[in-house]
């Protein structure tokens, strides 16, 4: 159905996002997704964004929809190739430029107020272009101007980033990381301000709702679960592609406690002591310094036990998840969990910690999936292997998480659940609640 056959017409979309990367985090990967299944649907999506930029996709043609990438620069103080770098006096433009540099200086972090306050410009000037204002994430104060202009406005917050903060301050040894962890996380405490004056704010799943209700004040009226999912088009199981033995899939965005990468590979040192092929290949960068690096140095893990891949189109990560025999989520927390849900609809049998939302993708212990506690290194050890040695489970662990994939978390179920929050902010009924929605 296009959005001409809903009866309510195509929309037009400004989609924000203040940080796209394809490749790490969830918000590039969001953006892009999201954005190709809207104009599937018939509607046009303009992405405006900072660096780094998102990677869109057309939308097939014929469907009558479109995206387009507005870039809104940023002082881009944190490239990979010179992070807290120092601006060239020419390459200031105005005094949001200025604030970008002074509050890196001072050690907090800039983007989310900055980006939100020249896209606040930007949607002043442009006001006649746009039915709806989508934003990714940002809840910078510039968003509060916004529905000033005439514009409705709907947020998506994956989960508050106070969970980051907190966990970050919990792994933190000395007095001086935490004082520069308190510093770098302020800006949390504008993104609380922010999501208590919005009108609609749309979360990936009932623990992520619970933690904004919880953490940001939000009304819970006001908070609603749109859950995302996997390109089921592209993830997506190949009869005969072999598994190579003893292989284990992970992805890990960041090297930060977060992701619990730490505790996989002291699981993964466990493990080789009785399954010696049991290997393991990170989609990620390889960390220069930190717990990571620390472990595998401590446990002798070389490139043949350990390798981590970067970059990768969603292709050669299905192709990855395909040939492995296990895919692994060691996180103690996420907000939804995009590497479950793709490593189920591959096919692949997942082990997964019950960290934050994990738990409804994953599905239940021992039916689609192997579950264990978030921070247990010998529980992981202890699943992986049994995984290893039952190949009937793991086909069975395969078969189902992929039919609860493509029940449950898809990207055109979430294009369309959006859509509806769409026609709500714009004065149509309600949107009907998700189960999840229902059962937080």
């Amino acid at each position: 159905m296009t959005a001409e056959a809903d009866g309510a017409g195509p929309l037009r979309i400004a989609l924000l996002t203040y940080k796209g990367n394809p490749f790490c985090g969830g918000q590039g990967v969001y953006v892009r997704h999201l954005s190709r299944e809207l104009a599937r649907l018939g509607h046009r999506v303009e992405v405006i964004a900072a660096q780094p930029y998102p990677q869109l996709d057309d939308p097939p043609a014929g469907t009558g929809g479109g995206v387009t990438l507005t870039r809104l620069p940023s002082l881009d103080l944190y490239r990979p190739a010179d992070p807290f770098r120092t601006p060239r006096r020419d390459e200031f433009r105005d005094w949001i430029d200025l604030l970008e540099v002074a509050t890196m200086r001072t050690g907090g972090f800039p983007e989310p107020l900055t980006f939100s306050l020249r896209a606040r410009r930007l949607l002043a000037a442009r006001r006649g272009d746009f039915d709806i204002v989508h934003d990714n994430q940002t809840l910078g104060y510039g968003l509060l101007g916004v529905p000033r202009l005439g514009l409705p406005l709907v947020t998506t917050v994956h989960h508050p980033i106070t969970v980051d903060r907190r966990l970050e301050l919990a792994a933190a040894t000395t007095r001086g990381r935490r004082l520069s962890m308190r510093r770098w996380y302020a800006f949390t405490r504008m993104q609380r301000r922010v999501a208590r004056r919005l009108p609609s704010v749309l979360t990936v799943s009932a623990s992520s709702r619970g933690q904004i209700i919880d953490d940001f004040g939000v009304r819970p009226e006001r908070v609603h679960v749109v859950p995302i999912g996997a390109d089921a088009r592209v993830y997506r199981p190949l009869p005969g592609t072999p598994r190579v033995p003893g292989r284990i899939v992970t992805t890990s965005s960041a090297d930060v406690p977060l992701k619990g990468l730490a505790h996989l590979i002291e699981a993964l040192a466990k493990l080789r002591t009785e399954h010696p092929k049991a290997h393991l290949v990170v989609v990620g960068q390889r960390p220069e310094q930190g717990p990571v690096r620390d472990l595998l140095e401590r446990f002798g893990l070389a490139a043949g036990a350990v390798e981590f891949v970067k970059g990768i189109s969603d292709e050669e990560l299905a192709g990855l998840l395909r040939g492995a025999e296990i895919a692994c989520v060691p996180s103690l927390y996420e907000g939804f969990s995009l590497p479950a849900a793709e490593a189920m609809a591959t096919a692949t049998p997942l082990v997964a910690t019950t960290g934050g939302a994990i738990p409804e993708v994953a599905g239940p212990d021992g039916e689609t999936c192997l579950a264990v506690p978030p921070g247990d290194s010998g529980a992981l050890a202890a699943a992986l292997a049994r995984l290893l040695d039952d190949p009937a489970l793991r086909a069975r662990l395969g078969t189902a998480g992929r039919e609860r994939v493509l029940r449950r978390f898809t990207w055109e179920q979430a294009a369309r659940s959006t859509v509806a929050h769409y026609r709500t902010a714009l004065g149509g009924p309600a949107a009907a609640p998700s189960p999840l929605e229902q059962r937080s």
